[in-house]
């Protein structure tokens, strides 16, 4: 695999993990990087994100001309895109963990804090859980059914279930993972669950759109 894959570094993301896990996916060159001139140029691109979603969206906008760069590179040239964790949280119009804030809105819908529906669930939902992919036109082909670790007090839920491409349970239905087009953005950490999340890497780095 020798295009480029930009993994974005601007400040929230476990960026040592995701990216030996790219390498141990098969990825040839990770350029781990803010520098919009780099995003410009990669085949692929990969928004990691842990913390709260202010600090991550505070963090992306921090970085001159990143936001603006991705925009370009992902939604008018169409290359293929993973969010992580609140790097797919990042995604929707907005989040209300700890006040409102805008996110990226490039698959509209809000993160909000996991209901406690069950006393024996517990917030935030963090350990294995089951990954169940649903039919869906776009990315879908990334995400198979398995396990995956999860660590997260808020989700997402988009606008459009369309836009849902797995869901897991965790006392009711949490979405998994979300595509459109050529973005695809999954809730767990795929640098943490070990074969299944090396496994989606890889079809991610062989993903032609």
């Amino acid at each position: 695999m020798a295009e480029a894959i930009a993994l974005i570094d601007y400040g929230a993301g476990n960026l040592h993990s995701v990216h030996n896990a790219l390498k141990a996916a098969g990825a040839e060159h990770v350029a781990v990087t803010a520098d919009p001139n780099l995003v410009l140029g990669a085949r692929r691109i990969v928004l990691p994100g842990v913390g709260s979603f202010k600090a991550c969206a505070d963090g992306l906008r921090a970085m001159p001309g990143l936001v603006e760069a991705l925009e370009e590179r992902v939604l008018r040239d169409g290359v293929p895109f993973l969010g992580i964790c609140v790097g797919m949280q990042l995604l929707a119009s907005s989040s209300f963990e700890h006040g409102e804030h805008p996110g990226l809105g490039w698959i509209p819908g809000e993160v909000r804090l996991i209901e406690r529906t069950d006393p024996g669930i517990k917030v935030p939902h963090m350990g294995w859980n089951d990954v169940s992919p649903m039919a869906h036109p776009n990315g879908a082909t990334l995400i198979e059914p398995g396990e995956a670790y999860f660590l997260h007090s808020y989700h997402f839920r988009p606008e459009d279930g369309h836009d849902v491409a797995a869901m897991t349970d965790h006392g009711g239905g949490l979405v998994a993972a979300v595509a459109r087009d050529n973005i695809v953005g999954v809730q767990f950490h795929p640098e943490k669950s070990q074969a299944y999340g090396l496994g989606l890497l890889s079809r991610f780095l062989e993903w032609d759109l």
